[in-house]
């Protein structure tokens, strides 16, 4: 099939997002679909559109984390604390199939907004709810945060260096799993819908997803009654805590992963591979070289001064490479078990991501320029997913939604207007 005849999955359906945070991203997804998200925000902006900002200046339209994640979305402003701007929601849900929503539980339900309320508008609506400890449970009206989510749910506690307290992910994810899981639940129910005619409510719990993400970790004390324990740059080998073998290492221009082990295949190959080519440069002694990685470095026999004294010369080494240089000599030539770790510039410069197309450039024509972004992670032979808009300004869509598709006049929304429901 050409790509001219590519069609997009979801394009007969309309959601409506209530979203803020990285939870945006589950509505974005399913625009990235094709469905017909409108992005519904606050008359004044949505809290969401903050820093980084685009070449650094400081205002709500120009706000980076807001367009990476409303690509693909219109929108419109509207107050639902008010009886007019519930009115106006309540006529949105009519044309709509989904509704995604993060407020704390009980919010909309307290505005008669709730999933009950909106069945007996539109019986089969599903809405999809994102809050941090879901609907029900002793902890369900909890307020939560990136930190508490990632605390709660086990993940902040396997973080870190190990002689050290737990480590929080810089970057915001908790918020980003919840919303993915939110458009997994949200296309499950609507594949229900469409078999059955039956609406769905989904409740997403943050922490459990945040849980979801190291499933391992707690079975290790269900099963064993052990703690997992935080590897640092490090890992404990051979069943022995005594001893610790270094996985992170520098280089010159960086750090990369090394899996410096001996006793099994493939990990003997790889140092002697390693060890030739650090003899080949005259940085290897007799003693490195004389080595039997077999048995010499077998993780049941190794002691913490065999492992310091042969990474200290993996280590003086290493730091005479680029990332590059260890990657197409090391890796890819000599079949070294090496890992470069890419910053965000490697990324941006990757050739296979640029290979497959990866990026997507999007104008942007209030900035007079185009933002490049990552694209879709899969791609679909016969539904493509594609990038078709740009996040909306503030208030962006609505004469095309409220008078275009509801039927309001041009005074009825500039009354609105004025009176800040929209």
């Amino acid at each position: 099939m050409t790509k001219q005849t590519l069609q997009l999955a979801l394009e007969p359906y309309r959601v409506l997002d209530l979203t803020e945070g990285g939870n945006m991203i589950g509505a974005r997804f399913l625009g990235d679909m094709g469905a017909d998200v409108i992005k519904i925000e606050s008359p004044d902006g949505s809290p969401s559109r903050i820093g980084p900002y685009y070449k650094d200046i400081c205002e709500p339209e120009k706000s980076l984390f807001w367009f990476a994640y409303n690509v693909n979305k219109r929108g419109i402003t509207l107050d639902i604390t008010c009886e007019e701007g519930r009115e106006l929601l309540i006529k949105l849900v009519q044309t709509a199939d989904i509704v995604m929503e993060s407020f704390q539980p009980g919010y909309l339900q307290s505005l008669e907004l709730g999933y009950e309320d909106l069945c007996k508008i539109k019986p089969d609506i599903i809405m999809a709810s994102i809050s941090p400890f879901g609907q029900t449970g002793p902890k369900a009206h909890y307020k939560g945060s990136e930190l508490t989510n990632w605390a709660s749910g086990c993940y902040l506690y396997i973080c870190g260096d190990p002689d050290r307290p737990p480590n929080w992910i810089s970057f915001p994810q908790a918020s980003l799993h919840a919303g993915a899981e939110a458009s997994a639940g949200a296309m499950m129910a609507l594949w229900h819908r469409n078999l059955t005619g039956e609406g769905q409510y989904v409740d997403v719990s943050t922490q459990e997803c945040v849980v979801a993400c190291c499933f391992n970790t707690p079975e290790m004390w269900d099963l064993n009654h052990v703690e997992f324990t935080r590897y640092s740059k490090g890992i404990n080998i051979g069943g022995n805590t005594g001893v610790k073998i270094t996985c992170v290492f520098e280089c010159k221009d960086g750090h990369l992963i090394l899996v410096a082990q001996g006793g099994v295949q493939p990990f003997v190959n790889s140092m002697a591979a390693l060890a030739q080519w650090m003899a080949q440069e005259g940085m290897a002694d007799e003693w490195y070289m004389s080595l039997d990685w077999a048995e010499d470095y077998n993780a049941s026999k190794l002691t913490q001064e065999m492992i310091d004294k042969v990474e200290s010369q993996i280590i003086a080494f290493l730091k005479t490479k680029t990332k590059k240089e260890l990657y197409e000599e090391g890796a890819l030539k000599r079949r070294i078990l090496i890992g470069p770790i890419a910053t965000a510039k490697d990324v941006c410069e990757n050739a296979q991501l640029e290979a497959r197309n990866f990026w997507v450039e999007l104008d942007h024509p209030e900035l007079n320029d185009t933002i490049t972004y990552p694209g879709p992670p899969l791609n679909l032979s016969e539904t493509s997913i594609s990038y078709r808009r740009r996040a909306p300004l503030i208030g962006e869509h609505n004469s095309e939604i409220y008078q275009g598709e509801l039927g309001m006049t041009a005074e009825t929304l500039a009354e609105l207007e004025a009176k800040e429901v929209i």
